[in-house]
């Protein structure tokens, strides 16, 4: 399969990108504030989990139905829909007066996240396999943008228009993002159609998935690279008050510093070299490096300098796992399943996250550092793993 569609391809994918982006700068507007706005509502510690739980359970669920759908009926139908609906769960986030309008909001939003896993198959459609890890690259870069610009126009909407203010941003963003796909984002032409089939609780996309020589391989590495990344990201508050003293302007500043890293690596670092080093080598060297950073956080001390080092390989590592693990989904799945194998793959991503900051938040009792001691002995599993990764066929 070649690699050439030329301007129309770099055309297509530079307006995915920046639909993608746009609507996770919406998602990195609200993400932080929710559990502030579930304590104003006298939310328990049960009932927060849950609300911060609800978008990645949803997802879990229905990744695979958008995917299997945009395998049938086209990328950028799912597209288009998915951000309507990411609008709707942001307007009702900005005008929730109780819990249950806010828990609402987060499952519809979780229900309409057809963005990325879609994103994914658009970009497997439109690219060859030499471009493709670089390609992916650019859904990592989008996710590290949102998740450092989006908090500060979050607080930014927030001084100015009070405690709607930032749902109502988030939203006009989302429809921005809408618009933009609708006027600019057109159809892949080498979408290929998937046979019609069952359109919900359709075990037959698993079966295929778990059959498909490399696949089970890559969804189980990726399970373990995210369930550790997420375990990381939410425990570092704990750890950053309880062992090295930080207050909440401090604590802020280092999630900056993290999604800076990710829009560096991702954006800069990651598609230069994957097409050079290749999908495999990118796998276990970035799994090396996110055991190595959590190896770090645990065993280093408070001094800025080692926990800038640390937190930088940390994120450098997963950087580099995220997009050659999902290039390499997409290259061992059949062509026209790869809407719904790469919705698989997100759902698998959904429940990483749900298990991660359930099993952090555990080990985190005491002492604090013991999530990134499990982690990182994980990480060295993954390792081993990575090495055992097989080439995709020379047809993908």
């Amino acid at each position: 399969m070649s690699s050439e569609p030329g301007p129309v391809k770099r055309s297509a994918v530079g307006v995915l990108f920046l639909t993608v982006f746009i609507d996770l700068l919406g998602f990195g507007i609200v993400l932080p504030l929710l559990p502030r706005y579930a304590r104003d509502f006298d939310a328990n510690g049960l009932e927060l989990g849950l609300l911060m739980a609800s978008f990645s359970a949803m997802q879990l669920l229905f990744a695979p139905l958008w995917g299997r759908l945009s395998d049938r009926r086209g990328r950028r139908p799912m597209i288009m829909l998915g951000l309507g609906g990411s609008t709707a769960s942001y307007v009702l986030f900005a005008v929730a007066d109780t819990y249950a309008l806010l828990l609402v909001s987060r499952l519809l939003a979780g229900l309409f996240a057809a963005t990325i896993g879609t994103a994914q198959a658009y970009i497997a459609d439109v690219t060859g396999r030499d471009d493709r890890g670089k390609e992916m690259a650019l859904i990592g870069a989008a996710f590290g943008i949102g998740f450092t610009l989006g908090p500060v126009l979050g607080w930014l909407a927030h001084e100015f228009g009070g405690v709607r203010g930032p749902g109502f941003v988030a939203a006009g963003f989302s429809l921005v993002a809408l618009l933009m796909a609708w006027k600019k984002l057109p159809e892949p032409a080498r979408h290929r159609p998937a046979r019609a089939g069952r359109w919900f609780l359709n075990p037959e996309g698993l079966r295929i998935a778990l059959r498909t020589p490399g696949v089970p391989l890559v969804l189980g590495l990726q399970f373990l690279a995210v369930f550790c990344f997420s375990n990381f990201e939410s425990t570092l508050a704990l750890l950053t008050k309880e062992k090295w003293g930080y207050d909440i302007q401090g604590n802020g500043l280092l999630y900056t510093y993290v999604g800076f890293c990710l829009l560096v690596a991702q954006g800069a670092v990651v598609r230069r070299l994957m097409p050079r080093v290749g999908e495999k080598a990118f796998a276990w060297l970035g799994c090396a490096l996110l055991g190595a950073g959590l190896l770090g956080i645990a065993a280093g001390g408070g001094a800025l300098g080692w926990i800038l080092a640390v937190l930088a390989v940390a994120t450098f590592g997963f950087s580099m796992i995220s997009p050659s693990l999902s290039s390499l989904l997409s290259l061992h799945s059949p062509g026209d399943r790869q809407g719904e194998i790469l919705g698989l793959g997100q759902s698998v991503l959904s429940l990483a996250r749900i298990l991660g900051p359930f099993v952090g938040y555990a080990l985190a009792d005491r002492p604090p550092g013991r999530p990134y001691w499990t982690c990182a002995a994980i990480m060295a599993v993954a390792v081993a793993g990575a090495l055992l990764l097989r080439a995709p066929p020379a047809d993908s």
